[in-house]
């Protein structure tokens, strides 16, 4: 307990955390030597589990409110950013993820058989970079190579990396993480249970690093498309590659991880959540079984029709009566522009008698929460899907980034792929949930790929995959949000996806705060170098002042 105190305060003094100090800091540079045996076996589980189980509280105070709202498949409240509520990832990496990872490679390097945790050592570096991209696509600058240096080397000052550079350290150190274990090093010590993302596999945590790597790849195409082919063409020359099947793909399956709460209700914590009717109509026309994945049926099921027709009751005129998937509507995205709708959020449509009928679907909340209204499903988290991966190369082919190296499949074939597996990781998390789920799934996805919605056939391809990208970060709300930012889809006027306007402005990032004396110049020098206005946190500016990757990308709606 000591041990972990220390490290949280390490990074309290590296002016990381909101607040800082100056005193006492000899109780922090202790004798780094004191704790040499430790198993860092057991200090990897400490890193991953963090990243893990902090997901439920991002999806209450920013996935649903935020993310999901600013890309358009979620509704139900006028937009406001809370200044306590967000950006708990910053903290989360330099308490929990980051220093536990530094100390086992410190640790291992006084090891006298330091040679047997070579690829230990090696992949320390992949959960390391996951997570710092997810802090620097919300903040931009970071600390990151000085970072962690206050107990060992007493310094608690560390610079702000740009994301351009941060870029290059990461992509480096994926490198030499996916050349050191490619290597086969025999005699090494595995991870085994204690790596509760694989297990001990080696060979994809190659795979993870390849994928991350393309993660990134996406992420500089505004600024230097030049680097986002160099980077494709690395990954998919590499021996191992990205990930090739779901079977790859990183995730979670605890049935004792309650990410809403034991009874799942604080999926509604602030309010409940509403699709919005632009994703519905586009899941409804183009046959997607993620419609009702993703969202609940409302209350007009059974035989609300013979009700209606009892009492002499009609439906507003925006619900069709005849639609055979009319238990499906959804709300405007701007809870206030179309009060004819949006009043059937939280007011139920009197049907005669004692009927009341909820009109507009909310989110499948047994989907996100199987504990929800006594359910006893099971959590199952994809934090890193084998569709992503698959849509992003076919995103890459398309562009022309493959020409002159072999992408193992045309864009169609990525494409295809990628639309198959998601929807069918989808159909799983759902059974495991014990939410709405299809025991036909793959007949239901050959109908799906057949819709001219979603075929790949030479008419707005791109912009089908970036749906089809967006669609399936339903549960990766922080991608979807950066897929928004940098793609500017959903479009407006689209005859696919069409965005809708709306009169909030919408953020870009989030923000850090001073942090006191002890690094305040480096924080200061870092806002300004990237065009931030220091402590100002209003919508307008994390708005209008984006982080590198976001600077040339076209506005939300004005995709090309």
């Amino acid at each position: 307990m000591r041990k972990n105190i220390l490290y949280i305060l390490t990074a309290v003094f590296a002016g990381l955390f909101t607040n800082s100090c100056t005193k006492d800091f000899e109780t922090v540079n202790v004798n780094p030597n004191i704790v040499s045996d430790v198993d860092v076996r057991l200090l990897f589980t400490s890193s991953l589990v963090p990243m893990q189980t902090s997901r439920g509280a991002e999806f209450w105070n920013e996935g649903f409110t935020h993310f999901l709202s600013a890309t358009q498949l979620v509704t139900g409240q006028s937009y406001a950013v809370s200044t306590t509520a967000v950006n708990g990832r910053y903290n989360l990496f330099y308490s929990s993820v980051l220093p536990n990872l530094v100390e086992i490679r410190r640790l291992i390097s006084l090891k006298t058989d330091k040679e047997k945790f070579e690829q230990i050592n090696a992949i320390t570096y992949i959960p390391q970079v996951m997570m710092a991209l997810k802090v620097s696509d919300m903040n931009g600058s970071m600390p990151y190579t000085e970072a962690n240096k206050g107990r060992d080397e007493g310094k608690y000052n560390p610079k702000y990396d740009s994301q351009e550079a941060l870029y290059t350290v990461w992509l480096k150190e994926l490198s030499d993480a996916i050349a050191t274990l490619e290597k086969a090093t025999a005699n090494q010590v595995s991870l085994g249970n204690n790596d509760v993302f694989f297990g001990g596999d080696v060979t994809r945590w190659i795979k993870l690093a390849n994928s991350l790597k393309l993660r990134i790849a996406a992420r500089y195409q505004n600024q230097d498309v030049a680097k986002a082919t160099q980077i494709f063409k690395e990954v998919m020359a590499d021996a191992v590659g990205p990930f090739s099947s779901s079977a790859d793909q990183l995730v979670h399956l605890n049935p004792a991880y309650y990410p809403f709460g034991v009874d799942g209700y604080n999926i509604d914590i602030y309010s409940r959540h509403f699709a919005v009717g632009t994703a519905i109509a586009f899941l409804k026309s183009s046959a997607d079984p993620r419609l009702g994945i993703y969202y609940d049926k409302n209350s007009l099921t059974g035989s609300f029709k013979d009700t209606l027709a009892k009492y002499n009751r009609t439906l507003p005129s925006w619900v069709n009566v005849a639609d055979p998937n009319v238990m499906y509507q959804g709300g405007p995205a701007d809870f206030q522009s179309n009060p004819s709708v949006s009043t059937y959020f939280v007011n139920p449509f009197n049907g005669g008698g004692s009927n009341r009928y909820q009109l507009i679907s909310t989110v499948n909340r047994k989907f996100f929460a199987p504990t929800v209204d006594r359910g006893a499903g099971t959590v199952m988290d994809v934090l890193f899907s084998y569709a992503e991966v698959c849509l992003q190369i076919s995103e890459f082919v398309q562009k022309g980034y493959g020409t002159g190296i072999n992408t193992k499949g045309s864009a169609a074939e990525w494409y295809n792929k990628g639309v198959r597996a998601s929807v069918k990781t989808m159909n799983d998390i759902a059974v495991a949930a014990g939410s709405t789920s299809y025991s036909n799934i793959d007949a239901l996805i050959d109908i799906h790929l057949a819709n001219p919605k979603v075929k790949f056939d030479g008419t707005n391809d791109l912009e089908k995959i970036y749906i089809q990208s967006l669609l399936n970060f339903y549960r990766e709300p922080n991608e979807a949000f950066t897929l928004a930012r940098r793609t500017g889809y959903p479009k407006f006027n689209s005859t696919l996806l069409p965005r809708e306007a709306v009169a909030d402005i919408l953020p870009r990032r989030w923000w850090t705060l001073d942090p006191g004396q002890v690094n305040s110049a480096n924080w200061n020098a870092a806002m300004l170098e990237q065009g931030f206005t220091p402590n100002d946190f209003t919508i307008a500016k994390l708005n209008a002042e984006r982080i590198w990757f976001d600077k040339k990308s076209p506005d939300y709606g004005k995709g090309n």
